[in-house]
């Protein structure tokens, strides 16, 4: 946009100086500063955020794939800038007590509005926006995916953001949306762009993540119409899905909207986290993927999407996703090759969803001061525990109050610093 306006800006103040009714030198000067002005605002547009994408290597972490020339490239677009007022309610969500038969009737409906599965604008360039992205001396290549509107995206999710670059401040943060790909994203993201961090949302290309991989055939019955999504908004089970893809193709580490990190832990590779352990044989009961380490094509990856698309049920919730990773795992787990890290819980989940109450609430006397106190260091300085699952699904409804477990860890990872309690 910025090139074709400079052209213009040429050819028009050639023209006005070849004109033989233009006699004025005055009139010439002022042409010309018109010119100047016109320069400078497409040098300005050049360098604004949504701007087109320079590609110029590639990280190491995406391996020997192929990247376009920089005369050869097609340009790519910019995130879809729409107003706010926009925005409209996740369209994924079915309405509540409807038969099979109805949910059905009801879900055809609504495939047309579902853009992501049918890909267009910023989704069409959507690789070549990743390997541009990921062109900046990425330390960690972190994913996120939000699937909700950017609305819904508040200050608890801010602090996932804020923790994140302070454990990362060179790191690399890809958020997988379709609507934080947007003017209202990017004004959530502006702060941390800002302050030189790398982060961008970009709208994911589902047919191109899935192709080639069991996803591929999964995705054409969903958009045939004649798959039951389930009960289950299916933007839930589209993100347990999309997750797989995206640590397929380009690697890195997938972590929920809702973790407080603490401390690195991307040395760690091709390594899940327990979410529970049996207490006498110590051995895990149930794995959760809201935090997944993978290398780029990981067989395991192929499995899990193996395992979604023959055994997908979209009314039982966290079917296709933590029970899903538990049953992979349990059956092929111990694949020679496969080299899988399972971690304790204690890892990436310290604490459960039925505990993480009392970390959000202030001290009413010495005796939880103190406890407060004992488990902020713990968990701070711990060397075995990364990260803290909030829970905000279960959590979001309480307050993070004042002086709490919680606030005082996001107080000490946070670049940003906003206000942390009372959200």
């Amino acid at each position: 946009m910025a090139a074709s306006d400079e052209k213009t800006s040429h050819k028009t103040f050639d023209y006005l100086i070849r004109s033989r009714t233009a006699k004025s030198v005055l009139y010439y000067a002022i042409m010309f500063l018109v010119f100047l002005l016109v320069i400078n605002a497409a040098s300005i547009l050049s360098n604004s955020p949504g701007a087109s994408y320079g590609l110029r290597s590639i990280q190491k972490t995406l391996g020997k794939q192929e990247t376009p020339k920089d005369d050869d490239s097609p340009a790519v677009e910019s995130p879809s800038f729409e107003t706010e007022e926009d925005e409209e309610d996740d369209p994924m969500v079915p309405p509540e007590n409807l038969s099979r038969e109805e949910r059905m009737v009801w879900f055809r409906t609504q495939l047309p509005k579902l853009d992501m599965l049918n890909p267009y604008n910023s989704s069409q360039n959507f690789h070549m926006r990743v390997l541009s992205f990921l062109n900046k001396n990425c330390s960690a290549l972190f994913h996120i995916i939000w699937l909700s509107p950017a609305k819904s995206f508040g200050k608890r999710e801010f602090l996932t953001l804020d923790s994140f670059f302070k454990v990362y401040p060179d790191g690399c943060l890809v958020i997988l949306s379709n609507t934080m790909d947007s003017l209202r994203g990017y004004r959530i993201l502006k702060p941390f762009l800002d302050g030189g961090f790398k982060v961008t949302a970009i709208t994911p290309d589902l047919p191109f993540l899935f192709k080639d991989t069991p996803a591929e055939s999964w995705l054409e019955e969903i958009k045939s119409g004649d798959k039951d999504p389930g009960s289950i908004p299916l933007s839930q089970n589209l993100s347990n899905l999309i997750r797989l893809a995206m640590l397929y193709r380009y690697g890195g580490i997938y972590m929920d909207a809702d973790m407080l990190i603490l401390k690195d832990f991307a040395h760690f590779r091709n390594a899940v986290g327990a979410q529970s352990v049996d207490s006498a044989t110590r051995k895990w009961t149930r794995l959760n993927g809201a935090v997944m380490i993978f290398d780029i094509h990981h067989p395991i990856l192929i499995d899990f999407m193996q395992e979604f698309a023959t055994t997908f049920d979209g009314n039982r919730w966290g079917y296709n996703g933590p029970y899903l990773v538990s049953r992979v795992i349990e059956r092929v787990g111990s694949t020679p090759g496969y080299n899988l890290m399972i971690l304790p819980p204690k890892a990436f989940f310290p604490v459960d969803w039925i505990k993480i109450v009392r970390l959000l609430k202030k001290p009413e006397n010495e005796a939880e001061a103190k406890w407060i106190g004992n488990r902020f260091v713990e968990l701070l300085y711990d060397g075995e525990t990364y990260t803290i699952h909030m829970w905000n699904k279960i959590s979001k409804v309480i307050e993070i109050e004042e002086g709490s477990v919680i606030a005082r860890l996001a107080s000490a990872r946070c670049v940003i610093c906003g206000n942390i309690t009372n959200i």
